[in-house]
Formats: structure tokens, sequence, C-alpha cells
């Protein structure tokens, strides 16, 4: 089966928005929706104060502020990784209700000038814990392990991760 292609791109309803309007090099957007992260049946971060990281063919990536985790819920652990726009990441362990998700969660300590609002900001990879909510609705991992995108219902795709995707 052929994988849609960015020339297959979903059109987007009211209230929607397509992942391939989104900038290349990604955009930095404040948001007030309420966004949660659970694991082990607790609620390990919660903020309505958050930012959504926009980039072609991606779901949004959401930081949540430091402040929103609950004391315990990060755990520092080894490794690194360099994304192109915003930097080198440090990684974190979520920690909650009895359960560890390993390098779930990653930090830009030193973000690039264009990144500087994330400095310090969490982002977790849905894939790795119970949950990702956006304003209450549980939200989709992208797919491939290798992204942390959010899919929501207010975002179609087609997106980047899903097989015969990686040279988009």
């Amino acid at each position: 089966m052929r994988h849609p292609r960015p020339d297959q791109r979903i059109k987007p309803g009211p209230g929607q928005e397509s992942c391939w309007d989104y900038p290349r090099p990604p955009a930095l957007v404040a948001s007030s929706e309420t966004v949660e992260v659970v694991l082990g049946g607790v609620v390990v971060a919660s903020t309505t104060r958050s930012w959504r990281v926009l980039e072609t063919s991606h779901p949004p990536t959401y930081y949540l502020p430091r402040e929103a985790f609950v004391d315990g819920a990060l755990r520092e652990t080894d490794g690194s990784s360099s994304c192109e726009w915003k930097g080198v990441a440090a990684y974190f362990d979520v920690v909650g209700g009895g359960v560890v998700a390993p390098r779930a969660a990653w930090t830009y300590p030193d973000p690039t000038a264009r990144f500087a609002d994330l400095a310090g900001a969490v982002s977790v990879m849905p894939g790795q814990v119970e949950a990702c909510l956006v304003d209450g609705e549980v939200v989709v991992p992208q797919a491939g392990g290798f992204y942390g995108g959010w899919i929501t219902s207010r975002v179609v795709g087609p997106f980047k991760g899903e097989p015969g995707t990686w040279g988009w």
C-alpha cells in the first residue's frame, strides 16, 4: 500500500489546522490550553501555560514549564541529543504512581536564540507515558517512536513518522 505523500494531505475542517501549513524552520507558539501528563494513574504534570513547536509535516510538540510537574516526577538521566533548530537536549525519566518511564521527557537547558522561551521547559513522549491530554482530549502519539508530536483532533496530516515518510 502506498502511504499518503504531502501532495495527498488532508484538508483541515472547521477549527482544524494542517501540519503542512506549519513553517520550516519551526515556529514557537504560546498556548493556554490545559495540558496534562498522566503516569501510573497519577497526574504528574498540569498547566495552562505551555508552548507548541509547529514544524512542517509534524503534529505539534508541547513543552510545559518545569514547575508544571509535581515534585519527583522528573528524574535526570544520562544522554543527550541535538536538534538542528533548538540545540542540545537533556533527558529525564518520568516517575508517577510507582511507574518509571525511562527517558520519556526532555528539555533544552540552553536552546538556540529562536527557541529561548523553551529554556528549561519539558516535553514528554506521549507514547511512553500512560496519557497526555490537551483540553481533556487524549493525545495520539506521533508514529515511529522517534518524534515527540502530540496528535489531537485539532490537527490533520499525514504526519511524518509513519512508514514511508522518512524522506519528507
